[in-house]
């Protein structure tokens, strides 16, 4: 195989791994060449190990690592792509979700996450919690793209809380919030009714915004509420 993917190659796994796979391959790939154990330096073999890990856990150097590896699989015989469209499980489909989606094949994500359930997908179940926060981010913003406002709002909001749980985006959680703060400020109010906007609201609570927001929050589920009963 040529180029960059030697990657999958070095660190013993196949295309697909999750980011949790990833580091675990990585982390026993670098045991077995430690000078203690090997009795020689592995300096360049580590450089080299090194590198594929640190490719394979950046998204978008992925992205092109598996652009490459598509063409190989292509040359072979093999499509992962059809190989995902022909399973039935969830976990492949929940796979196939992200994959299109690092292929910018967007609306044919959206539409397996819609086949599947939509909201009621659980991804989380079947994708590594960083493959599933970043697929979770890119589907809220390309159903933000298309107008399903609540759809993303509702992936969003869901991420941000299991932020505040564990952090995984660290210091683009930020703009994150923001993002959730625009959309609900713009769009988010048209597009449902008093009852679903309230229950939106409530969601925002303790998942990581600032006293003043969730003030704001509050106040605002207390003027629907008070114009629903009028």
């Amino acid at each position: 195989m040529r180029g960059a993917c030697n990657h999958y190659d070095l660190l013993g796994v196949k295309p697909g791994a999750g980011a949790a796979e990833i580091k675990k391959a990585f982390r026993r790939k670098a045991k077995e060449l430690h000078p203690d154990i090997t009795g020689t330096d592995n300096s360049e073999e580590m450089l080299a190990l090194y590198t594929a890990y640190e490719a394979l856990s950046n998204l978008e150097k992925r992205f092109e690592i598996d652009r490459a590896y598509s063409a190989y699989r292509d040359e072979t015989g093999f499509n992962y792509r059809t190989w995902l469209n022909e399973q039935e499980d969830p976990a492949s489909k929940a796979k196939l979700v992200f994959y299109e989606l690092m292929r910018l094949e967007e609306d044919r994500a959206i539409e397996v996450w819609r086949e599947n359930g939509g909201l009621n997908f659980n991804m989380e179940k079947y994708l590594s919690r960083g493959d599933w926060m970043d697929c979770q981010y890119i589907l809220a913003e390309e159903l933000d793209k298309r107008d399903f406002c609540f759809e993303a709002f509702t992936l969003m909001t869901a991420l941000l809380a299991e932020e505040t749980r564990r952090p995984y985006f660290n210091l683009f959680t930020p703009e994150i919030k923001s993002y959730v703060k625009n959309m609900t400020k713009k769009k988010l109010r048209s597009q449902v009714d008093n009852e679903t906007w309230i229950d939106c609201m409530r969601s925002l609570i303790d998942i990581g915004f600032s006293n003043q927001e969730e003030k704001q929050f509050k106040e605002s589920i207390a003027k629907t509420l008070k114009e629903t009963r009028a």
